[in-house]
């Protein structure tokens, strides 16, 4: 993971399926549950839909609260 891939969580939208159009941060836990059960699909949205999945499954949803903020989304 590289710092850029936190920014990118807020800025990039889910570009597919039940929650298209919303942003990879502000997806639910469930749903994020279920690409690690079922699988994250290649490329870079795989990897920050991986990277969500651990900081929410973790508790570490708070940490990307000061990027938030600063944020122009």
């Amino acid at each position: 993971m590289n710092p850029e891939d936190l920014e990118r969580l807020l800025t990039l939208k889910m570009p597919f399926g039940k929650y298209e159009g919303t942003f990879i941060a502000d997806l639910p836990g469930p749903y994020l549950n279920w690409f690690a059960r079922e699988g994250f699909p290649s490329g870079e949205i795989g990897r920050l839909l991986h990277l969500m999945h651990e900081i929410d499954h973790n508790g570490l949803g708070h940490l990307l609260e000061p990027l938030r903020q600063s944020s122009p989304t």
